[in-house]
Parts: structure tokens; C-alpha cells; sequence
């Protein structure tokens, strides 16, 4: 992202399978391929900027140039939250659009089993993009009825509607076996085919396949024993280090002068990023040390 004025940072999107952090500088939009081993030195400028909207006609800027606040992982003003295409779905204000949905499973760690839905069109870039580690796809049809089968198994707590991204990072040090995330999730399948066998319009997908994304997201070995996550940006902050392969929307950031950091790339929308060889060492940042929990010892008696 080379800049004079910088390029104001939009999201990580998953694009055919790969991650890209996505910019722009105002008129142009620009992406960046992510991956193991990437260099990053970015100083970053503020006011941090609302990021606009995703409508049925494509991305649209913020009508109203607003700045958003510098903490936290929203980088929309009000406007184009109501606007935004993705956030009237989560909010049931689009009840049916005419396209197929997919209903799916993902799994994130013993005992966080997530239901959701996503359009067809969208492949998979939904798994990816919400760190999912295994998951399947349960059924098929349309909104309204997709809408449903999701609450039926959120209500039967076969699974939950949203998981906290906090929530996912203690799974990251210690994950079972693979075929013990294959034969849980497989598992929770059948229960869902059970419970949905009589909901209309409905298409069960019994035989799919399940999709394991711990080696894609560089999780065979477990996160860093001990890391700091990134809880806040400050106007002047500095990152400079190389990034591990992306985990959803989540980067791990090997730097010269510390632990790993985790940063949710949420918190980076919306700032303007400069690249600058000049950048060696990252500081403008709140963070949070994270450590393996010790291994409980065997009780004496």
C-alpha cells in the first residue's frame, strides 16, 4: 500500500480461498494478499473514518464522511450500519431476497458449536472469515425458511447464534485431534438432521463433506505460548514485524521488539496506514498479555 497520503484500511476479506486486507485512498480501492512470512511497517494516522456500507449495488463510501471512534471493532456511523446489507440480515430487516442460503455448523472448540447461515453465491468466505476451525453445511433453501431452521437449532441448544471472538482464542493453544473435531461436528450434523426432518422448503445436505481449517490457518502447533492482543489503536501508532498466516480476521504479528501480537483487523478499519520503511518497532497500542494456562498437576491423593 504505497501511498503518499496513506490508504485508509477497510476489512481482511477471504477472496477464492486466500486473505486480503482491502484499502482505499478515497477514489481507488486496493487489496493486499496475506500470508505466512508477509513484512509489514505501517505507521497509522487518524481521524479514524467511518468504512460506509455494503449494498445490493456494491461497496458505497460514506455518504456523510464521519469519523467513527478510535476504539473498538466498529468502523461505521449509524447511517451506513442501517444501510449495510449484511448487518439488515443479521438484524432480520431483510426477511427474503429471492437467493438460496446455506445453513452451516462450525465448530471453534469443545462445547462452541456456532449455527448461522450464508448465502450460496458466497461459497465458503463466511467460514473463513469468522475463524471457523471445522464446519459443515447442514441444508439448503431459501431465507425464510434457512431463518428458521437456524433458530430451531439455536433454541434446541444444539448450538449457538454467535460466538464472541474472545471466546475463540483459548481453543488456539490446546485443540483436540482431527478426528475428534471431525466426529463432534458430525455429530451435532446428524442431531440438526434429526431436529429439522420436518421443516419445509428445506434441503437437509446429509452427505457433505466436513471442512477442517486448522492447517490453513497455521494452527497445527497452537497460538504462540505467550502473545499480547491488540485491544486499541491510537492515532500515531506503529506496527512492524511479519505476519503469520491470518486466522479469520485475526493476524498474528511476529515483531522485532517482543511477543507475537494478536490483532483483530476490526480494529484496524478505518485508520489510514502508511507504509514506512522507517517503522522498526510497534508502540501507540493497548494491549493485553495472553499466556497458556498452566497444566493442572496431578492431584497426590
Amino acid at each position: 500500500m504505497h501511498q503518499a497520503n496513506g490508504w485508509t484500511a477497510t476489512g481482511l476479506r477471504w477472496h477464492d480461498g486466500a486473505p486480503r486486507l482491502t484499502a482505499t485512498d478515497g477514489s481507488r480501492r486496493h487489496d493486499r494478499p496475506l500470508g505466512d512470512g508477509t513484512p509489514v511497517a505501517w505507521r497509522i494516522t487518524g481521524p479514524r473514518c467511518c468504512t460506509g456500507a455494503h449494498t445490493e449495488r456494491g461497496h458505497r463510501p460514506c455518504p456523510h464522511r464521519a469519523t467513527v471512534p478510535p476504539e473498538g471493532t466498529v468502523s461505521q456511523c449509524p447511517g451506513c450500519q442501517n444501510a449495510d446489507r449484511g448487518l439488515q440480515l443479521a438484524r432480520d430487516r431483510i426477511l427474503d431476497d429471492g437467493r438460496e442460503y446455506r445453513l452451516y455448523l462450525a465448530w471453534f472448540a469443545p462445547g462452541l458449536l456456532k449455527v448461522g447461515l450464508t448465502a450460496t453465491e458466497r461459497g465458503t468466505a463466511r467460514l473463513l472469515e469468522q475463524a471457523a476451525l471445522t464446519w459443515t453445511f447442514v441444508a439448503h433453501g431459501p431465507l425464510p425458511a434457512v431463518r428458521r431452521a437456524e433458530l430451531a437449532l439455536a433454541h434446541a441448544k444444539l448450538a449457538r447464534e454467535r460466538i464472541p471472538a474472545a471466546a475463540k482464542y483459548p481453543a488456539w493453544w490446546g485443540l483436540p485431534a482431527p478426528a475428534e473435531r471431525h466426529d463432534a461436528l458430525t455429530a451435532a450434523r446428524t442431531r440438526a438432521h434429526r431436529l429439522l426432518a420436518e421443516h419445509e422448503q428445506l434441503t437437509l445436505l446429509p452427505d457433505h463433506p466436513v471442512t477442517d481449517q486448522v492447517e490453513l490457518y497455521g494452527l497445527t502447533d497452537g497460538a504462540p505460548d505467550h502473545y499480547q492482543q491488540v485491544k486499541a489503536l491510537a492515532d500515531g501508532a506503529r506496527l512492524a514485524g511479519r505476519l503469520r498466516r491470518p486466522i479469520g480476521g485475526h493476524l498474528f504479528l511476529d515483531r522485532p521488539d517482543g511477543p507475537p501480537l494478536l490483532l483483530d483487523t476490526r480494529l484496524l478499519t478505518g485508520w489510514t496506514l502508511h507504509a514506512d520503511p522507517a517503522v522498526t518497532a510497534c508502540d501507540g497500542l493497548t494491549l493485553l498479555p495472553r499466556a497458556r494456562p498452566a497444566a493442572e498437576q496431578d492431584a497426590l491423593f
